[in-house]
């Protein structure tokens, strides 16, 4: 029913297009319309993967050929017809796909696909699936290893090859490919995948090890090739590639020849880092015994000689011994001074190392003093009054006793060893000066009288009708005294001079008075200067 409908549309479409052609063009001839018979595709499948059909398939072609690998043994041949309704047979099998047994190596296997419709016409296809011969190809396409590499390089026609390898590489990985995917092969008998590793023990160090690996070509002729890996001996490499310590450094220089070495520390260094490194990094070395490259070794406490000992194992076992031998030296017993100073005042006497006891002389109104000591040994340690402080910073000593009392300072120095060492500085502060007496008293213009004295304190001057006015000067004989005129501080503590003025009336007499307050607050002395001024 399908294929009579079809012929009739088919019918009918062609029988319009010949009756608008002759419309067109005036022409009474008649035609005829043939139905098509066709494959609308053609395929052979080897697998998973499609096989090429030569020449590539169209529908009006309908001689093929499919070249084939010897190691197949059937493909699936598919055919679908162009017109749904169209029968179709594989080798005279009413079906659309069917597999297709293959011969033998070098056969050629036809394939006869008839398309036909339900009337007479019918189209035959033919595929000539022609399967390869054996080869003789027992070649590898390519050969890898790792680590190392071939020597020589790789050739599918050379046979023999060398490697070298360190003597710490224990295995090597070998990777063959075929050059014939139907080929097989084996690595050192064994059967072996194309382009798959393979990894193989190799023999002790110094020692060579073989590796074959075999072609089988189809036809059954064998090539093997031969890689042979020679792994390095042991070294015999005990040499140290270098050697430090801290603190200090190794006398004589180091040289990796040289074995025995001396440091010297001093008294205060109570362990010492050593550190080496073999030139031979795959050699083993110990630092008193214990495996490592960095170590730090104790030292004995005051002075000793200590033996560190660095053994260097070679990879083939032959040693070497270095050995360092640490001095350490007695804590020096310095605990002297090299200078010490006070400010404000003086050392006395002047300050030598030796010399343990001082005095120093300030004024009654210093009230703090500082000290500043410096030791010999900079390992020293210093005390000032009972407090560490660093050699050259300076100390204040504050408040100072009293005057009329003394402060003794003590500055210990401690020696490295622990010998210990006293200075003493006495500061002495006077008690407040009872001295109210002037060293000097003078007037701007006429002259004293009596001339002065300091144990005088009344005086009198005339001066002429022309003089109006007067200045009197006193300079107080310990400047620490207060001076003053008339209730006001003419000079005060710490001024040693001061001086009043005053207008002169004619005819009249002017009083001057001047005030000394000693220091100590009770003491006070009083002085007066009557000046007369002449009406004439």
């Amino acid at each position: 029913m399908g294929r009579s409908f079809t012929i009739a549309v088919q019918y009918l479409a062609s029988s319009l297009i010949l009756m608008m052609g002759l419309n067109l063009v005036g022409c009474s001839d008649s035609a005829s319309v043939n139905p098509v018979v066709e494959l609308a595709s053609l395929i052979v499948t080897t697998g998973t993967t499609d096989a090429t059909l030569q020449p590539s398939f169209h529908p009006a072609t309908t001689n093929y050929t499919v070249d084939l690998s010897t190691n197949l043994t059937s493909v699936t041949v598919t055919a679908q017809p162009a017109v749904t309704g169209d029968s179709v047979t594989i080798n005279g099998e009413a079906t659309t796909s069917r597999p297709i047994p293959l011969g033998g190596a070098g056969t050629t296997t036809p394939v006869n696909i008839v398309v036909s419709e339900s009337g007479t016409n019918s189209r035959t296809y033919t595929i000539l699936l022609t399967k390869a011969d054996l080869t003789g190809n027992n070649s590898l396409r390519s050969l890898s290893i790792s680590p190392s590499a071939l020597n020589p390089r790789f050739d599918r026609n050379t046979l023999s090859y060398e490697v070298a390898v360190a003597s710490t590489v224990d295995s090597m990985r070998v990777t063959p490919a075929l050059d014939d995917p139907a080929a097989t092969m084996t690595v050192n008998g064994q059967p072996a995948t194309s382009g798959q590793a393979h990894t193989i023990p190799l023999r002790d160090p110094g020692l060579s090890t073989i590796l074959t690996i075999t072609v089988t070509a189809q036809n059954g002729t064998p090539k093997t090739y031969t890689v042979v890996v020679t792994r390095a001996a042991l070294g015999g490499n005990n040499n140290l590639q270098s050697l430090t310590v801290s603190p200090s450094r190794l006398d004589p220089a180091f040289s990796p020849s040289r074995t025995s070495y001396t440091v010297n520390v001093d008294g205060r260094v109570d362990s010492i880092a050593v550190t080496a490194a073999p030139q031979d990094a795959n050699a083993r070395m110990t630092i008193d015994g214990q495996e490592t490259r960095s170590r730090s070794i104790p030292l004995p406490v005051g002075p000793s000689d200590t033996e560190i000992e660095i053994l260097v194992t070679a990879p083939n076992g032959t040693q070497k011994t270095y050995l360092i031998t640490v001095s350490r030296e007695a804590l020096s017993g310095n605990n002297n001074l090299s200078a010490l100073t006070v400010t404000p005042g003086a050392l006395a006497p002047a300050f030598t190392p030796d010399q343990l006891t001082y005095t120093v002389d300030v004024a009654t109104g210093v009230s703090r003093l500082t000290v500043t000591a410096t030791v010999q040994d900079s390992n020293a340690g210093l005390l000032i009054d009972g407090q560490g402080i660093s050699s050259g910073q300076p100390r204040e000593i504050s408040p100072l006793a009293p005057p009329g009392s003394d402060t003794v300072i003590t500055i210990l120095v401690r020696a490295p060893s622990g010998a210990e060492k006293t200075y003493r500085v006495t500061v002495k502060r006077p008690l407040p000066s009872s001295d109210a007496a002037l060293s000097a008293l003078t007037v701007s213009a006429g002259i004293l009288n009596p001339g002065f004295a300091a144990g005088t304190p009344t005086y009198t001057v005339t001066v002429p009708a022309g003089v109006d006015s007067m200045t009197v000067t006193a300079t107080k004989s310990d400047p620490n005294a207060v001076l003053s005129s008339s209730g006001s501080v003419i000079a005060p503590a710490g001024t040693l001079t001061g001086s009043v003025s005053g207008s002169l009336g004619l005819g009249t007499t002017t009083l001057f008075t001047l005030a000394v307050s000693a220091q100590d607050g009770v003491s006070t002395r009083q002085y007066t200067i009557t000046v007369f001024r002449d009406s004439r």
